[in-house]
């Protein structure tokens, strides 16, 4: 039986988490000349198996929200292709300094923009899921809403704006998105815990990945 997209995302996250290896004397002493986010980031490794495997449960969630979702299910499914397309290197973090030093990092078919975007379409999900925790009274329309104005909103264009505007407007009820995502043998006691999992894992991750983002430059870029 396939996992609940909550549960997959679980387990790539913890996957991805405890890649990180550990700092070397060189390492440690590159440190104390560098500030400390640059010194960590640095030592970070991001595979992109796992991480398309955790975009995909991304994909998978949103498709139980139903068309409401299309727009960014759409940005996703396209933002992954592009690590699907043969790229010979696996690990993101050595793509992003390859397409650096090549200059094509903030060209429109670039990896580094992939990331960008997919890293985005994570913040807004980890944004509703804590919502959701924090504001059990709140109503899906406003929590999707509230999640997309401090998430992807600031980065978006006109286009994009419109077409989430209406998107909106096709957001289930609480209830009905709960009963959509959980599994059928899952308690809605169940549901919460595995929420209050995923949320700090997914938190750590972009935390990791906004340094990374940072790093390299690519974290002000807007959609035109």
């Amino acid at each position: 039986m396939e996992k609940s997209p909550i549960k997959s995302a679980i387990q790539q996250l913890s996957q991805l988490l405890n890649l990180r290896p550990e700092s070397s004397g060189e390492d440690r002493q590159r440190s104390s000349t560098h500030n400390d986010e640059d010194s960590v980031t640095t030592n970070i490794a991001i595979p992109i198996l796992p991480f398309i495997s955790l975009c995909n449960s991304l994909i998978r969630l949103l498709d139980k929200i139903g068309p409401t979702m299309g727009v960014l299910r759409q940005e996703i499914h396209q933002n992954i292709q592009r690590f699907e397309m043969g790229e010979e290197l696996r690990d993101l973090v050595e793509i992003l300094k390859k397409e650096g030093s090549e200059g094509t990092a903030r060209s429109g078919s670039s990896c580094s923009r992939a990331f960008l975007w997919l890293i985005r379409s994570l913040d807004f999900t980890a944004k509703l899921l804590e919502k959701m925790l924090e504001e059990p009274e709140m109503n899906m329309e406003q929590a999707v809403e509230e999640s997309y104005n401090l998430t992807l909103k600031p980065w978006h264009g006109w286009i994009s704006l419109a077409a989430y505007k209406i998107a909106l407007k096709l957001v289930p009820d609480r209830a009905t998105f709960i009963n959509i995502i959980m599994e059928n043998d899952d308690s809605y006691s169940t549901f919460l815990q595995d929420i209050h999992t995923l949320v700090p894992l997914l938190m750590a991750f972009l935390q990791q990945a906004h340094s990374i983002l940072r790093l390299y430059n690519l974290d002000r870029i807007k959609s035109k």
